[in-house]
């Protein structure tokens, strides 16, 4: 290097610094991370010919057909000192199918075919066995399997399953156009039923998808696809990293479901799990070839003490092209337009965000707690996927508000597209639980909605999985409690505990959807104010499925109230379709003010108004408004059809005045009664 480039390297500063120049005393931090993602870049390139080639690793690996009906199985597994393919083709015999190691830990074995069909039959069982340098056997489910199926009558171990159909699923839809405004319905295949059993991929794709898009929303997060053996686990103990979970059925029903949903226009997210894996051996990654180490950190570092599972090693090259390609043949396979990811805050520190409360100091971003190897690796994941597919979209869960999470990469950034706003759910749950009405501050309310990242795009949610789960109740329940067993019907008086929990419930929501980012997220059906919580079949409830499914027979029953509060959702998402507020500019709010509980903000070419008042309505109130000219409404909680009542003439048109109010230029008078809210449109 020149003297001419070193001080050019000296003197480089970020992008992400010249965003938010508070970052730059930490420039040395962030030029180290992308000193390490480029490092990483140009060794890919130089070795394995680009992210292109690097990433289909599942076109390397595993049980690979040959265009003459051979099959070629590659298996990393350093540690072995032996090693065969073994299964039903051949009788479970060690002796037949020895495998051949190279210099890089790699196994392989040729299967020639048989007058040109595979020898190992479509549908059948498989296992690698090796044999480790003391001497154990020990038989494994191949780490690239596509396939895994369980036998309750047998064992809970699932078995690796050769899967070669004769007719492979013929794509019927191209992808949709990406979404402007992003609209997530967060769904799991497996409760997306009435009855107490397991939801198929079919029932999904024939029942689910038509209220998805009636509803409004553009995008679907599928939860829990990745197989995972403890369906309790919500998906998110993963067993077979490039298996879907064959509990609903088939990976081509899968596919069906994917293209179905791409007809409809809607785009399809995976909830993507490499934060960890489970740490199950007969049917894991854990302990593959006899070692600690093989895809994971050994010892403690290696080892998540909250959730009981394995750490992957970031910085290991077959772990990197393994975790890569799995993401690539999740696109390339099942055409999903994007992924949620999953954990990503215990990717990042080595604390894993346990026992650790972030203030919001940069110091916590930077310091000896981050996992840099967990951080390049999301880098160079972000890179990659954009790269290949300019029009994916990427989603991160992540709790402790790192810098930079959703700018490009090449800027010192991570390069995820979103991030979920995880404070909100938590703000309206802590309200619920600890305030009176009366007590709420609009102004901590708004700041928390508010509260993101500039130039960083976020998911605002009211509530999403976890809210959902039994050991919390989710907003509907939380409002109304036991009410809603008793007076949900249109044919029993309207309580004012059941009246409250109505006009808060969509009030919140619209407050959200409004405020709260650049996208929006709800969970299947929390639109509607499900009846009860979620909870998976396990030992702590006698292995029930009652309460693993979605009731979508009350929302259907015309008698029940749950009708309300789903017109309502429909009407607010089809509102976002036509203004497109979420992606518009951060909101300008004009009013928040305590005694009287008012809201008032200017978005998406929208006035909004909410009276979180209990008691108090108000006649002719002004709010400033920057627009000049006649306002109508677009939207108002308070019709009869989403559960209100009716107070507003919508008949009635509003004319600003030109005078300045709240700092803005105009005002507008209004009457908003009580626990209600209006968007006002204006031409």
């Amino acid at each position: 290097m020149s003297p001419t480039e070193m001080i050019s390297q000296e003197n480089y500063e970020p992008g992400i610094c010249k965003i938010d120049p508070w970052l730059k005393p930490f420039a040395p931090a962030i030029k180290r991370r992308l000193e390490s993602y480029k490092k990483w870049v140009k060794e890919i390139n130089q070795n394995e010919g680009g992210y292109d080639k690097f990433s289909r690793g599942y076109e390397r690996f595993g049980l690979n057909v040959l265009p003459n009906g051979d099959i070629i199985y590659r298996e990393w597994a350093p540690n072995a000192v032996a090693a065969s393919l073994i299964g039903e083709f051949n009788d479970w015999d060690r002796s037949k199918h020895p495998m051949k190691k190279d210099s890089f830990g790699v196994w392989e074995v040729h299967i020639p075919a048989k007058n040109g069909i595979p020898t190992i039959p479509h549908n059948t069982k498989i296992k690698i066995s090796m044999t480790t340098p003391e001497g154990e056997c020990i038989d494994r489910l191949p780490a690239w399997i596509k396939r895994v199926t369980q036998d309750l009558n047998v064992s809970l171990a699932y078995d690796a399953i050769f899967w070669n159909p004769p007719q492979k699923y013929q794509w019927k839809n191209n992808s949709p156009k990406k979404p402007t405004s992003l609209r997530i319905y967060e769904a799991h295949v497996g409760i997306s039923t009435n009855e107490g059993r397991v939801g198929t991929y079919n029932e999904f794709t024939d029942n689910v998808l038509k209220r998805i898009k009636d509803l409004g929303y553009n995008a679907i997060q599928l939860m829990a696809i990745m197989e995972h053996a403890y369906y309790a686990s919500f998906g998110y103990q993963v067993t077979s990293f490039f298996g879907v979970s064959s509990r609903y059925g088939t990976p081509e029903e899968l596919m069906r479901l994917i293209d179905t949903a791409h007809g409809m226009g809607l785009y399809v997210l995976l909830d993507v799990v490499h934060s960890h894996a489970c740490k199950n051996v007969l049917d894991g990654l854990n302990m593959f070839d006899g070692s600690d180490h093989c895809y994971f950190h050994e010892g403690g570092k290696g080892r998540h003490d909250l959730w009981d599972s394995r750490l992957f090693n970031y910085g290991h090259w077959e772990v990197l092209r393994f975790l890569l390609s799995n993401l690539r043949f999740f696109m390339e396979e099942y055409r999903f337009d994007g992924f949620r990811f999953d954990g990503v805050t215990s990717m990042m520190y080595h604390h894993h965000g346990i026992g650790t409360g972030f203030s919001g100091g940069y110091h916590e971003y930077f310091g000896d707690t981050v996992d840099e190897g967990g951080v390049v690796y999301l880098m160079l994941a972000n890179d990659m996927l954009h790269k290949l597919y300019p029009r994916i979209i990427t989603v991160s869960e992540d709790v402790s508000g790192m810098p930079g999470l959703c700018l490009p990469v090449e800027e010192g950034g991570i390069g995820f597209d979103y991030r979920l706003a995880m404070a909100i759910p938590d703000m309206w749950i802590k309200l619920l639980k600890e305030q009176r009405d009366d007590d709420w501050d609009m102004g901590n309310i708004c700041w928390t909605l508010t509260n993101r990242r500039h130039m960083e795009k976020t998911i605002a949610y009211a509530e999403s999985h976890d809210q959902a789960l039994v050991g919390d109740k989710t907003l509907a329940f939380w409002l109304m409690d036991k009410e809603m067993y008793t007076h949900m019907s249109d044919m029993t008086p309207l309580t004012p505990i059941i009246d409250r929990g109505l006009a808060l419930h969509k009030m919140i929501r619209l407050l959200t959807h409004g405020l709260g980012g650049e996208g929006y997220l709800n969970f299947e059906g929390n639109e509607f104010g499900h009846p009860e919580w979620l909870d998976f079949p396990r030992a702590g409830n006698n292995n029930s499925f009652h309460y693993a499914r979605r009731q979508w027979n009350v929302v259907d029953d015309d008698l029940l109230r749950y009708k309300y509060l789903n017109e309502f959702d429909k009407a607010m998402q089809h509102l976002e379709e036509q203004y497109g507020w979420v992606s518009s500019p951060q909101a300008y709010i004009s009013l928040k003010h305590n005694e009287n509980k008012l809201v008032a903000f200017e978005r998406g070419n929208l006035l909004w108004i909410f009276n979180f008042h209990p008691t108090q309505s108000f006649a002719d109130y002004k709010i400033g408004t920057e627009w000049a000219g006649k306002y109508s409404i677009a939207l108002n909680t308070d019709r009869k059809i989403f559960g209100g009542h009716d107070r507003i003439d919508e008949s009635i048109s509003y004319h600003s005045q030109p005078h300045e109010w709240d700092g803005r230029k105009n005002y507008i008078q209004v009457y908003i009664p009580c626990r209600v809210a209006l968007v006002l449109s204006h031409c």
